[in-house]
C-alpha cells in the first residue's frame, strides 16, 4: 500500500506539472488565433468584441497568475473552453466525438501487436536457431523501421486502390447511420483493417525483438536448470517460468506505449482520414486552435499517467519485489 501511495503522489505531482506546461506553451507560441478566426468571418468587428472573444478564450491581458487559477479550476469542474476552429462547439464534446475513434484504432494496433509480438518473441527465444528467430526479427525490424505514412500509403494503394479488398478510408462506410447492430459494427472492423494493420505492422518488430532478447537471458536463469531437472513439461517452462519473468519488462513498455499510439496513428488518421482525435490534433495545429490543443494534449496526458499507475500496480502483483523499495 505504501508503495501504491508514494507512486500515486508522483503521478499528481507530474500531472500538475502538465497541467503548467499545457497552460503556458499555447501562450508561448506567436500568432493571433482569435484574430484569425474573426478574419474569416463577415463582417466588421468591433474592438469590444475583439476583446470580448479574447477574453472567452483564456487569451486577453489578465495577470498571468489569475488565468492559471482560473484554467485550473475550469479543468477540474470539466471546462475545457470552447474551440476556435469550430466555434462554438466546447473542446469536451469536440474531443468526445473523437477520443472513441482512436482508442478503438490505436487500443486495437496495441494490443495486437503487443499479444502477437510478445508470443514470437517467446517462440522464437525457445527455439533459436529455426526459422522463425533467423527470418522473423530481421523482417520485422526491417518494416519498422519505416514512418507510419509510408507503409499506410503503400497499403492503401495495393490493398484499397489496386486490389479494392478493402476501404479506402474513412471509419465506416458514407452514409450508414451509426448503430449497435451487427451489420454496423461489421463495416467499422473491416474499416479498421487496413489503419490499424499498418500500425501493427510497424510496431510488432520491436515487441517480437524485446521480448527474445528477455527471453534468452531469462532462459539460463538457475530456476530453469532446476525446472528442467525435475522433469517439468516443456511448455509449462516456457510460459510459467520463463515467459512470466521475462513478461516484466513488456509491462512496463506497454503503459508507455500508450501515450505514443496517438503519435503514430496521427499520420496512419490522416493517410486513411480516419476520423480519431490525432487527426483533430493536426487541425488544431494548423488553425492555431489553442483550446482545443490544450484539451487533446490534456486529454492525452492523463490517459498516459492512469495507464502507467495501472501498470504499477500490475507490476507489484507480477513482481512483489518492488514493494520493499
Amino acid at each position: 500500500m505504501a508503495f501504491v501511495l508514494r507512486r500515486l503522489g508522483y503521478y499528481l505531482i507530474a500531472f500538475w506539472a502538465s497541467l503548467t506546461i499545457n497552460f503556458l506553451l499555447p501562450r508561448l507560441i506567436p500568432g493571433d488565433p482569435v484574430g484569425r478566426m474573426l478574419g474569416q468571418m463577415q463582417g466588421s468587428v468591433t474592438d469590444e468584441q475583439v476583446q470580448q472573444f479574447r477574453h472567452l478564450f483564456g487569451l486577453d491581458d489578465r495577470p498571468i497568475l489569475l488565468q492559471y487559477v482560473q484554467y485550473i479550476g475550469d479543468v477540474f469542474t470539466g471546462n475545457l473552453g470552447l474551440s476556435i476552429s469550430q466555434f462554438p462547439t466546447p473542446v469536451s464534446q469536440v474531443i468526445g466525438n473523437q477520443l472513441g475513434w482512436t482508442v478503438l484504432l490505436g487500443g486495437t494496433a496495441l494490443i495486437i501487436a503487443v499479444v502477437a509480438g510478445n508470443l514470437l518473441g517467446i517462440w522464437a527465444a525457445w527455439r533459436r536457431g529455426g526459422v522463425l528467430d533467423n527470418v522473423f526479427p530481421p523482417l520485422l525490424v526491417f518494416i519498422g523501421s519505416f514512418p507510419y505514412f509510408f507503409i499506410a500509403m503503400i497499403a492503401l494503394y495495393l490493398f484499397a486502390v489496386v486490389m479494392k479488398w478493402f476501404p479506402v478510408g474513412q471509419a465506416f462506410t458514407l452514409g450508414r447511420t451509426p448503430s449497435f447492430s451487427f451489420p454496423f459494427i461489421g463495416d467499422v472492423l473491416w474499416h479498421l483493417v487496413l489503419p490499424a494493420g499498418t500500425i501493427v505492422a510497424i510496431s510488432i518488430g520491436g515487441w517480437m525483438l524485446g521480448m527474445r532478447n528477455t527471453m534468452i537471458a531469462t532462459s539460463a536463469e538457475d530456476y530453469i536448470t532446476m525446472a528442467r531437472a525435475k522433469g517439468l513439461r516443456e511448455g509449462r517452462i516456457m510460459y510459467r517460468y520463463a515467459a512470466r519473468n521475462a513478461m516484466l519488462p513488456s509491462v512496463t513498455s506497454f503503459g508507455m506505449s500508450i501515450g505514443f499510439v496517438v503519435g503514430g496513428a496521427l499520420l496512419t488518421e490522416v493517410v486513411f482520414a480516419y476520423p480519431g482525435i490525432g487527426y483533430q490534433l493536426l487541425r488544431a495545429v494548423q488553425a492555431l486552435d489553442y483550446p482545443l490543443m490544450q484539451g487533446i494534449f490534456l486529454t492525452l496526458t492523463a490517459a498516459v499517467l492512469v495507464a502507467n499507475f495501472l501498470i504499477d500496480i500490475v507490476y507489484v502483483r507480477l513482481d512483489p519485489r518492488v514493494r520493499v523499495r
